[in-house]
């Protein structure tokens, strides 16, 4: 009953030293290696530009960034659930419509899809790995139609094959790229913004704070040839930018990742990050009438784009400098100069995070970018296709200038990522339900906490995801169980305070468990239980709730105590 992290085997020390895990993906075990016997090395490999380039590295962050090398032809792969992309590439760009998958319960394959009786879409399917939805036979899939498609696309040729379309078939790792970079721009751009979830709630669970929006891959998971009973896994996609990647090395996907991060990190944040895919109009100085803007000699300016440095001097008497490269554009309304900003997503963020907040404590002004992006989805009107909003303290306050590049890192590693399913607001020093507080986001940073942990504290019901994608929330609430909870956490705090190891944890989000037995994502905040009706269940969502405040503690890992404590504070003494 730890958090799904744990229960997953994301820590990297269980892909070096574990037993059998979990896998994300396909049936089999990651096992350690035999005493004296290395693992082979990380292998990541980019298609930049024509030149196909591969990394080999160990876990060990002390090793620095590797180097890169010529990528061998002889380099291969299998496919495993890549091939699914393909499929999902190949249906959005032929604008194919495609029945849901309903889930009999009576398949082993069926456990990356749905329940008994429940169905899945074709999103959901991506990010789940759900093999059954993309086979080609159930979805009726012309094998003419997929050959002269993929040949027009320029995809090697065995990806013209349908029958290529298996987990065991094994290519190039540069012909993957290759084929990864042939995917037309709507069915990659469509993929891209889907595969963003399967770091947040797909098989990558809980390295989103290591690749942030930058990574846009599909997982996989295979048997290890060379190791009996073991895995190999990794992902393949592209990043940002469109750069088609791919990752192996020894464990289950989600292992991998985990274990990639400390020393991809650096090289997958060099990637340049494009700014259009969305715009925002603001209108500048909102709440402050103009009264005229000078430019850097001192001469007032007339209507137009404004290239340059300028003075706005308000009605009010105040002066402020700011600066364009042309975003900004000056004109008149009621008599009165006005200027509008034309930014792209990333620039509007970046310059609202430098604005509202500091750039000292990466984590948090990462996480001020997620709250600032979701804020403006969720609360800006739209005006001929971009998000329009007022630069306001009402809203949100936009640097007049173009933003710092710690600000841009900022918005830019967070590419596309907000929060759905809560609405966000938040403020420089005062927490609410629903509104954090830039203060204590600094202090959780700097005691350590990723951006999407610190999101978590106030939007634990909220999922990460793309603005772009269709993927909605993941949460399924447990009827009545938040409130039933928020009542009783104050009396148990009183109860625990004296107990070594305990911290009081933010109100968590409990959610519907659909698969399992009940446990807690302390990464989210978040507690999976499967009703609220009985005594047992009152006591599995209470002893889920103290494994999160005693998660910084052994006691936290020490199922006995947990579940005793639980049942005390449930039947004992007459508390509840």
């Amino acid at each position: 009953m730890f958090s799904r992290l744990l229960a997953r085997g994301v820590l990297t020390g269980l892909l070096w030293g574990g037993g059998a895990c979990a896998l994300g993906g396909q049936a089999g075990h990651a096992v350690a290696a035999p005493v004296g016997q290395s693992l082979p090395p990380l292998r990541y490999a980019a298609l930049q530009g024509d030149d196909a380039k591969l990394w080999q590295f160990s876990a060990d962050p002390a090793g620095g960034v590797p180097q890169a090398t010529a990528l061998p032809r002889d380099t291969e792969t299998p496919l495993g659930s890549v091939w699914k992309l393909f499929v999902y590439s190949y249906l959005v760009s032929r604008r194919i419509s495609t029945p849901d998958y309903t889930c009999h319960g009576n398949d082993p394959e069926e456990v990356y899809c749905c329940t008994a009786g429940n169905s899945i879409d074709r999103e959901r399917a991506l990010i789940q790995s759900c093999g059954r939805y993309f086979e080609p036979a159930r979805l009726g899939l012309d094998r003419a139609d997929w050959r002269r498609f993929w040949q027009q696309a320029g995809a090697p040729t065995w990806l013209r094959e349908m029958r290529a379309m298996q987990p065991t078939h094994r290519v190039p790792v540069a012909d993957l790229l290759a084929a990864l970079r042939s995917v037309p721009a709507d069915g990659r751009e469509t993929a891209a913004q889907t595969l963003v979830s399967v770091l947040t709630v797909g098989r990558g669970e809980g390295t989103v704070s290591d690749f942030g929006g930058l990574l846009r891959a599909k997982t996989w998971t295979m048997p290890d040839p060379q190791r009996p009973g073991a895995s190999i896994g990794g992902a393949a996609g592209w990043l940002a930018d469109g750069t088609p990647v791919w990752l192996g090395g020894a464990g289950s996907s989600n292992q991998v990742l985990a274990a990639a991060a400390p020393r991809l990190t650096p090289l997958i944040e060099q990637t340049p990050v494009p700014d259009d895919d969305a715009c925002v109009v603001v209108d500048f100085f909102a709440r402050y009438p103009i009264r005229e803007v000078r430019d850097a000699s001192g001469k007032p300016v007339t209507a137009g784009r404004l290239e340059g440095r300028y003075a706005v001097r308000f009605v009010n008497g105040n002066t402020l400098p700011i600066e364009s490269r042309g975003e900004l554009t000056l004109s008149r309304q009621n008599n009165l100069p006005v200027i509008t900003g034309r930014l792209g997503m990333n620039d509007y963020v970046a310059r609202v995070v430098e604005r509202e907040g500091q750039l000292a404590e990466p984590q948090a002004a990462r996480a001020l970018a997620v709250a600032a992006r979701s804020y403006l989805v969720q609360h800006a009107s739209r005006d001929k296709g971009c998000y329009r909003i007022a630069d306001s303290s009402r809203t949100q306050r936009v640097l007049p200038r173009p933003p710092l590049a710690a600000a841009r890192n900022a918005a830019e590693f967070t590419d596309a990522l907000v929060l759905t399913g809560q609405p966000v607001q938040y403020h420089g020093t005062i927490s609410a339900r629903g509104q954090m507080s830039w203060t204590a986001a600094r202090a959780a940073a700097q005691r350590g906490q990723g951006f999407d942990a610190i999101l978590a504290q106030w939007w634990p019901q909220a999922t990460l995801t793309s603005f772009q994608s269709p993927v909605a929330g993941d949460c399924s609430p447990v009827a009545g169980a938040q409130q039933w909870l928020q009542a009783r956490a104050p009396v148990w705090s009183a109860r625990l305070a004296a107990e070594p190891g305990y911290e009081a944890p933010p109100l968590p989000a409990v959610c519907v468990v659909h698969e399992g037995r009940p446990y807690a994502d302390s990464r989210r905040n978040r507690l999976y239980v499967h009703r609220l009706a009985t005594e047992e269940d009152r006591i599995a969502l209470t002893h889920e709730y103290l494994h999160l405040a005693f998660a910084r503690h052994p006691r936290g890992q020490d199922e006995q105590f947990v579940e005793a404590m639980a049942r005390r504070l449930i039947r004992g003494e007459g508390l509840l």
